[in-house]
């Protein structure tokens, strides 16, 4: 089976919808590192709440790209990792993100530039 991204009703636009979504980047980023526990990932990946956190585990383990374990231990012990099908997938997440922290100051001083030149159309809650 293969898609259509431009069509509106092709699936490839649900991938796409979650790999591009930063918060389901930063988790198979840091996955990529080793398995973690869920404590783990909240505590290193900044600023997600656990409620974002929970509900994109499960969108990615929905996916094909996240698996979870359940230890018997007391208290029950959850690790994730990443699923084979993610493997060809963190090197291009790994790519694009090192192109945004290499290119940040070029995107901020853009900004800038545009917003001086029009500041009525310069969105104001974009950072």
């Amino acid at each position: 089976m293969t898609g259509d991204a431009f069509n509106p009703d092709c699936p490839t636009r649900q991938i796409l919808d979650r790999i591009g979504d930063k918060w389901a980047m930063l988790i198979l980023l840091m996955l990529a590192q080793g398995p973690r526990r869920f404590n783990d990932l909240r505590r290193r990946i900044g600023g997600i709440s656990q409620k974002m956190l929970s509900q994109t585990l499960k969108s990615l383990e929905r996916d094909g790209l996240v698996s979870r374990s359940v230890f018997a231990t007391v208290p029950v012990t959850v690790e994730y990792r990443l699923a084979p099908l993610a493997d060809g997938l963190i090197g291009l997440m790994g790519s694009i993100t090192a192109w945004a922290e290499q290119h940040l100051g070029d995107i901020e001083a853009a900004r800038l530039r545009y917003d001086a030149l029009s500041p009525a159309l310069a969105p104001r809650d974009l950072a």
